[in-house]
Order: C-alpha cells, then structure tokens, then sequence
C-alpha cells in the first residue's frame, strides 16, 4: 500500500561528500546488485559495459561463490576491499561514466534506512555514514518529522507513535540532568541496560564479530554509569538517533522495550568510550559514534545478538 513518506527535519541537510569522506562505504562492504541494475548492465555497450559486467560476481546465472552455493549478484571488491569502481579520487565512475540512475539501489539509497509504522513510511540517515553522523550528532530537531513525499510500505497494526514521542519529550528536557533523564526513560518503560551486569555487557561486547579489530578492545571500557558531563548534548542527539532507528518499527509493546534497551545500550557504550579514551574533539567524538555504528547496529548478526540478550533479560 501507498504511505505517506516523513523524515527528521534534518534529512534534507544531507548530501554526499564524495572524495572529501575519511571512511568510504565503498570501501570495506560487499556491494549488492538489484535485478534492476544487472538488467541495466547487461545492455550496456562498448568498453565501459564490458568492464562494468566483468566486475560483477554472478553476472552469468547460476555462477556460484567460493562455497559453491548460489550467490546474489555484487561488485568484486579489489585489493583493499575497494569496489571496483571507486576511481583515485574517491569518486564512483559508474556516476561519472553513466549517470546515478545506473547505480544499484543500496547505492543509490545508502546511508538512508526506511521504517513502516501504523501512521506512515519514514526515512532517516544512518549514523555509520560520516557525513549522516556529522548532521545527526549537530542537529536538535530530532523530534520534529515533516512530510517529504509517499512510498510503498507494508501494514502495521501497533502504534509506537505515543511512546516514542514520550521518550522524545523527556529526553529533550534539558532542565533536567541529563543522567537523570536517563534514568526517568530507563524507569517509566521498564527498559534499562542496567538489566545486565557491566561485565556480562563486556561479555558480550567481546563475543561479537568486528570489521576491525580494535574496536572489540575500545568497546570492552563499557560503562553503564558513566556520568561524564562533556559531550551530553551530543550524546542526547545519538540517543535520539539510536531510538528513531531501532524502535520506531516495533511491532509489539515488547519489540518497543526490547529496541529501547538496545539504543540505551548504544548510548552507554558511546559515552564509556569517549570519557576513557578522553576524547576532547567533535570530529573525534564524531568519528566514534560512526564506528560503533558501522560495528554494532551495521551488523545484523550483532544487533541480533545483543537483542536475543535483551529479550531473554527482558
């Protein structure tokens, strides 16, 4: 069904840096290709079409990956992990050479993420994008959704409108202490990271799959108590982040809970390591925020981890 499609006040700030990004996301991530797009390559001619299919792994049907099974189709990344189409200058030539209406959707959509709800479609930046992170972490209309066009989405029968605008009202009240505005979300919906003990949060941490691996050492300094008063106002905007993204989709009153802890944990975790690292600049904060993003809500296997740890605290 049609929806009508909202966003964050400050979606629209959004645009891609290009070859002025420190943290490339065509670098490091296998790149999916759509049918759309492989339909696109296939009828494209001379050598910019030669080369663009002689890139794709699964280009011919029924190719098979390293393991022998079938694989969906995507970019085989060259040495570094870099996509094969990501020119010195850090610009894609499939733009350049062909235009943008040729790039496959996770593409031409990232670092945009969608979410159907009972009152519409919404779409937000994702934080582990640099520029995304930057606007997100310097933006306070986080709580303020304006209308930006229509889109497909599917049928949602619970309301998390109510309670996440509650998060959202305390959470912006900065008459109150920020630890204790904490406490009061943690408190009136039951859903506190406090459930499980530091070290067994360390545990876990430890437990879990990284794209780098100093980023297991870094996020071992959790903290639930962390009480460090130098990047609140930032802090408060990346919570705000980690709720639109990981409860405004729930399905239940316990999937609502269960994606609040996961975001409050977020939150520590960003907080615990900014006071232990002694981190003094927004652009280093900011860089932080953007890898506990890319490790931890960009894997699904991660996220899905920590939420089974949740659900069964819960």
């Amino acid at each position: 069904m049609v929806k009508d499609l909202y966003a964050p006040k400050y979606y629209g700030e959004f645009e891609c840096i290009k070859g002025e990004c420190r943290n490339s996301c065509c670098i490091g991530w296998e790149i999916d290709i759509d049918d759309a797009a492989m339909k696109k390559y296939s009828h494209l001619c001379g050598d910019v079409g030669e080369r663009v299919r002689k890139s794709v792994f699964g280009f011919n049907n029924g190719e098979k990956n390293a393991c022998g099974t079938d694989s969906s189709a995507h970019f085989v990344l060259t040495e570094g992990g870099r996509c094969p189409h990501l020119d010195e200058c850090g610009l894609c030539r499939i733009i350049t050479e062909l235009g943008e209406e040729y790039l496959s959707d996770i593409c031409r959509l990232h670092p945009r993420f969608f979410v159907d709800t009972k009152n519409g479609c919404e779409v937000g930046l994702g934080m582990s994008c640099e520029e995304a992170c930057r606007i997100i972490l310097s933006s306070d209309g986080y709580s303020e959704f304006i209308k930006i066009g229509e889109r497909e989405g599917e049928i949602c029968d619970f309301d998390v409108a109510d309670y996440r605008t509650e998060v959202y009202s305390i959470l912006s009240d900065r008459k109150m202490p920020y630890g204790e505005r904490l406490s009061r979300i943690a408190k009136t919906f039951s859903a506190s990271p406090g459930m499980l003990s530091d070290f067994e949060w360390r545990e876990l941490i430890a437990s879990l799959e990284y794209l780098d691996l100093r980023s297991a050492s870094r996020f071992s300094r959790y903290s639930s108590d962390m009480a460090d008063s130098t990047w609140e106002i930032m802090l408060e905007r990346a919570l705000a982040y980690f709720v639109f993204r990981h409860v405004s989709g729930a399905k239940s009153y316990f999937e609502f809970r269960t994606g609040l802890v996961f975001a409050l944990f977020c939150e520590r975790l960003l907080a615990s390591v900014a006071h232990t690292e002694g981190i003094i600049s927004e652009s280093d904060f900011i860089m932080l925020a953007r890898r506990i993003s890319e490790e931890i809500e960009y894997s699904t296997d991660n996220t899905d981890a920590i939420l089974a740890e949740i659900e069964f605290a819960l």
